[in-house]
């Protein structure tokens, strides 16, 4: 299966399973979309009426280069993974991370927050040390092999759990001594409480912190308030520049989530580099599709010519020296997520997990409050095998509409929670997220390439 487009000037074919990347010129663009279905002398031909400066050699030695690429196994690939998608829903699956949901309750009254204003649609809770040190303990104990341990502080807004969250890290430390595991931390944020004390523990134990900011002012204030009803951008964004200004070398985001109110949301993001921070995310809505604010099919195009702008200004400010870098467009197409991964996803259900204040455990954050979906809890483990079964079954090759789909091994059949709220199923398609999914992959793989072309450039003059 190929997958081929046009993009920034590039005529770009991507080969599905292989993965490999080809910038051809019009000529080998098009014969490659005629090379399987239609007869040599008919592409030929073809050809010739449509590039009567190219001869009938051009052409054929275009159609040879097919041919090897084809035998080196880099175009026109079979599908070699298929089976193993049956190893996957039958492997025994050990749990490497955990969100610890520290606190259902949040000091901003956002609009669009999909867990109810932090409270998950039930009542306000905040997790305490006995329930996170035995959460630990859990994850230990059903960590199997895995020698790296994750473990997420969510929210809400966690920091409200602060003295907690400072408790539950301090004991994995204690318990990386005992077992010679290790934990790597992260920790999601609003940035309210943000202080001095608070920003030198982050540096010194977060391997990653998320900070959410929408962008623009006017956009983030439209939806992010705080409970008196006050926009929060002028209070968090200096705590912000703050902290990234000491993070040094340590990863983190700032995340925004846009909306139908803000379709133009490169102008956010722009303006969000302009601030100084070069580590971004912006996701699309998710909520009730008769939210004011709620994305529509209709704006789909414009989407798309943002994602482009987007990508055409990410290359053009990397070659002025103020690059920055976007989470959806980070691709790795030589040492990339191993196959299993890339066939079954995240892991939510039977790698991590999500913990209530109270201990439930939870497929990921996305499902807290849904009975259907509670597995179990941190006292008495698991007590829906059944619920870790169905995640082990739902991916890209357990879903009839993914099979034709050229992105399905970036994707890994998509997010499950999406996919439920969207469709009512787990193994549902939804198909705006897929199609906005599919032209962030074209545009990450239209970044590589120019900057693979780029560096080529630059070694040739330097030769």
């Amino acid at each position: 299966m190929i997958h081929q487009y046009k993009l920034n000037g590039y005529n770009i074919v991507l080969d599905t399973y292989s993965g490999a990347v080809h910038v051809v010129d019009d000529l080998a663009y098009d014969v490659i979309a005629l090379y399987e279905h239609t007869d040599r002398d008919e592409i030929i031909t073809r050809m010739q009426t449509k590039y009567p400066e190219a001869s009938e050699k051009d052409i054929r030695d275009t159609l040879a280069d097919v041919d090897q690429l084809k035998e080196d196994g880099k175009l026109f690939t079979e599908d070699a993974y298929k089976d193993l998608s049956l190893v996957v829903t039958k492997r025994k699956t050990y749990i490497k991370a955990l969100c610890l949901n520290v606190a259902h309750t949040c000091n901003l009254s956002c609009e669009y927050c999909f867990a109810a204003q932090g409270k998950y649609h039930g009542p306000r809770a905040m997790m305490s040390f006995e329930v996170g040190k035995r959460a630990i303990d859990f994850l230990l104990e059903n960590s199997g092999f895995h020698h790296r341990l994750d473990v997420d502080f969510f929210g809400g807004e966690p920091l409200m759990d602060w003295k907690v969250v400072k408790q539950i890290v301090a004991y994995c430390h204690e318990r990386e001594k005992d077992t010679g595991k290790k934990f790597r931390f992260t920790l999601t944020t609003n940035g309210m409480l943000l202080k001095d004390e608070v920003i030198d523990f982050l540096n010194k134990e977060m391997s990653n912190v998320v900070l959410s900011l929408d962008g623009r002012k006017e956009v983030h204030d439209r939806l992010r308030k705080t409970v008196n009803g006050k926009g929060s951008y002028d209070f968090i964004v200096p705590k912000f520049q703050k902290f990234v200004a000491s993070r040094g070398d340590k990863e983190y985001y700032v995340r925004g989530t846009f909306t139908h109110n803000n379709v133009d949301f490169t102008n956010d993001i722009f303006h969000m580099a302009d601030l100084g921070f070069d580590r971004l995310s912006m996701e699309p809505v998710i909520c009730d599709p008769k939210e004011p604010y709620a994305l529509q099919e209709s704006d789909l195009p414009e989407i798309y010519r943002q994602y482009e702008i987007l990508a055409k200004e990410m290359l053009k400010r990397e070659e002025n020296g103020h690059g920055f870098i976007f989470y959806h467009y980070m691709l790795d197409l030589h040492e990339g997520p191993c196959i299993y991964k890339r066939i079954s996803g995240c892991g939510s259900g039977t790698e991590y997990m999500a913990v209530t204040p109270w201990g439930e455990l939870f497929p990921c954050h996305q499902f807290v409050g849904d009975q259907k979906y509670s597995m179990g809890n941190i006292f008495e483990g698991i007590k829906r095998p059944d619920i870790v079964d169905k995640f082990k079954q739902n991916n890209c090759y357990s879903k009839p509409e993914c099979q034709n789909c050229w992105a399905k091994l970036y994707c890994s059949g998509g997010c499950p929670a999406n996919s439920l709220h969207a469709t009512g199923s787990l193994t549902g398609n939804f198909k705006f997220s897929c199609d906005i999914f599919r032209k962030r992959i074209e545009c990450a793989v239209m970044i590589k390439a120019a900057e693979a072309l780029r560096s080529n450039q630059q070694a040739a003059v330097n030769n």
